[in-house]
């Protein structure tokens, strides 16, 4: 799609939005994808929290369909989602020597056919995993893995539901964006209390806000709302349990590209400001990784490795970003950026087992068959201008993407401002508020403060 500022679309198939090349448990020790080898597609498993990265293939006893969802345990295993005569057959895959073993979870059927059901996000505590199944007038969450008896029902809701982000560290206050009266706004679902519903996200009346990413440590949330332009979604940032407005920097606003958020850096409690935030570009040039910080005025443009599987990384506590890649070469890499605050230029610190394939014209692209499902393995070709930095990778500055054109740098905004749009009794942005802790259970942020009670 075309944006005249910030295009973005809530997660998955349910709402257009890229998906993710992979899936990574909260603790980033495993991840999961959908390999692509000899004309078939089968589940992989990569063990991302040793000194090399490594892939175990776990192929079943035939080639998966494209639509087909994995997602890793805490433990190892991974989960997978078929459809199956119109059911969804969950089982737990798990390397049995030269083996695949194939755990049954049981299945979840839909009564009306036009009902969709994806995994949520991998949950904390990597032991249980749920499911959201969207219908037309209604939506249920499933825990999927890691109850006693299979499938199990936790909560249905009115209205059609998106997105999925967890709020805490224990997989209890789920945030969901939800659609009524005309308008989306995100509302958070206490699984601990059988489903109980509350408010989370009112900017504005008659605005669409949805969140797009949150950090259970410092609080803070990245949002999608058409709430300063009408009619064009902006990206802005709020901090959970805080009483300051929900700010919209001019610096996330980059033309004719949408940019969502996929990483937040973690350990930073209390300091939301200071937490790198890792964006996925995509624009007609192709698709890059971005880095910027809330007290920042400026992102950091970097190109991605070549094989990036789009849309997927995380960060350390220290401030290094891990990007994972495929390519015919190498099957399981791991990329080690490092954009200290305050820098417009990355710092590749990756061992030499870790460093993404050199980024040269002679490089090959990273294949993808015909029918794969959206950003399984992106095609990223030869990367050049501007300075070369170590490992192969290139600073901004001139960056070339496939195609021959250039992404110019990004000017840094000179402010983070609301738009004018918004009604004149918004308070004025403000640079810092007294730090408090994270609220155990969240309020609603909108652009006048609140108090601290939650709306039912």
């Amino acid at each position: 799609m075309t944006a005249c500022a910030i295009e973005l679309s809530a997660a998955g198939a349910d709402d257009g939005a890229p998906e993710a090349g992979c899936s990574i448990t909260a603790d980033g020790a495993y991840a999961a994808r959908l390999a692509w080898k000899d004309g078939s597609w089968f589940p992989e498993r990569w063990t991302l929290d040793g000194p090399e990265p490594y892939a175990v293939p776990l192929p079943g006893n035939q080639p998966e369909e494209p639509g087909t969802e994995v997602q890793p345990l805490g433990d190892g295993r991974v989960l997978i989602r078929r459809l199956v005569a119109g059911r969804h057959v969950f089982s737990l895959l798990y390397p049995t020597g030269p083996g695949t073993g194939e755990l049954p979870l049981g299945a979840v059927e839909c009564a009306d056919a036009s009902t969709r059901l994806r995994l949520l996000p991998p949950a904390p505590g990597g032991v249980y995993a749920y499911a959201l199944a969207i219908g037309p007038r209604s939506t249920a969450v499933w825990l999927v893995a890691g109850g006693a008896f299979g499938p199990e029902l936790l909560a249905e809701l009115p209205g059609r539901c998106s997105g999925g982000v967890w709020l805490d560290g224990t997989g209890r206050l789920l945030a969901l964006d939800r659609e009524a009266g005309g308008h989306t706004k995100a509302i958070v679902v206490d699984l601990g209390r059988g489903g109980e519903v509350s408010p989370l996200l009112q900017i504005a009346a008659d605005s669409d806000d949805r969140l797009l990413l949150a950090d259970p440590d410092s609080g803070l949330l990245l949002i999608a709302s058409d709430a300063p332009s009408p009619g064009q979604e902006r990206l802005g940032w709020g901090v959970l349990g805080s009483t300051l407005p929900v700010r919209f920097p001019e610096s996330l606003r980059m033309p004719d590209c949408v940019v969502r958020p996929f990483a937040i850096q973690p350990g930073q409690v209390l300091t939301p400001e200071r937490c790198a935030v890792a964006l996925r570009v995509d624009g007609p040039l192709g698709s890059w990784v971005a880095v910027w910080r809330p007290a920042e005025r400026q992102v950091c443009h970097l190109p991605a490795p070549v094989g990036w599987l789009a849309g997927a990384g995380r960060w350390t506590g220290d401030g290094v970003l891990l990007l994972p890649y495929a390519t015919e070469e190498v099957r399981c890499g791991l990329v080690r950026v490092a954009v200290p605050a305050g820098e417009v230029r990355p710092r590749v610190a990756s061992p030499r087992a870790l460093t993404a394939p050199p980024v040269s014209p002679a490089a090959p692209d990273a294949a993808r068959a015909p029918g794969s499902p959206a950003g399984s393995v992106v095609p990223v070709s030869a990367v050049s201008g501007g300075p070369t930095v170590p490992g192969g990778l290139t600073a901004p500055g001139g960056l070339t993407v496939p195609g021959g054109l250039t992404v110019p740098d990004w000017p840094a905004a000179p402010a983070d401002a609301v738009a004018p749009e918004v009604s004149a009794a918004v308070p004025e942005t403000v640079e810092s508020e007294p730090l408090r802790p994270v609220a155990p259970r969240p309020v609603p942020l909108q652009q006048a403060p609140l108090g601290r009670l939650v709306t039912k």
